[in-house]
């Protein structure tokens, strides 16, 4: 199924988006952040494209984590002929944190290794979304025996993606490490 999901402009308040399918779309009231109800977390970037992907990529490593691939999907679309705004793939983790979930149940290697989307909006903001580790756990009905692997990936991936979007003044020190204070 193909949703085209529209979020209005960060700034100017927010409250439920229209979209196009099924997808319901509610989003928390916040400059820094915005939640979709499938597992699909977005925050607001404070930088632009390209810095929020060199950013994301260099702390994903900074964190021990491998990049697999970095899509330039926007390159892509050019390639053909077609237009689309800034919007790049990273796939990236970390054996160590998703082959426990794999030995669970080896079909969450479907979901696995982790992907984050930065992209840019019509009103020229740019995003970061990614899925939410225990979404992932949820979705393959295994919540319970994974819970705890699933929050603590959870808490890296904030980590990075707060590291990508924001600057540093703006989150607190326990937030950088990990912990989210949201």
């Amino acid at each position: 199924m193909r949703a085209v999901v529209r979020l209005m402009s960060v700034l100017a308040g927010l409250g439920d988006a229209p979209c196009a399918g099924s997808v319901q779309v509610v989003c928390v009231r916040t400059a820094t952040k915005e939640k979709v109800v499938n597992g699909i977390e977005t925050l607001a970037s404070a930088f632009g494209p390209k810095e929020t992907m060199d950013r994301l990529e260099a702390a994903t490593r900074s964190k021990g984590m491998t990049v697999f691939a970095r899509i330039d999907h926007a390159a892509g679309a050019a390639s053909v002929g077609l237009v689309l705004r800034p919007t790049e793939l990273l796939i990236f983790g970390n054996a160590k944190a998703g082959t426990p979930l794999m030995q669970v149940n080896q079909a969450i290697g479907l979901d696995l290794p982790l992907k984050a989307l930065v992209w840019q909006g019509a009103a020229g903001v740019t995003f970061l979304s990614f899925d939410d580790p225990r979404w992932i756990v949820s979705r393959h009905e295994e919540d319970v025996a994974l819970a705890g692997i699933a929050s603590e990936m959870a808490r890296g991936l904030m980590a990075v993606t707060k590291a990508a979007t924001q600057h540093p003044e703006t989150y607190s020190h326990e937030s950088r490490n990990g912990a989210d204070h949201e």
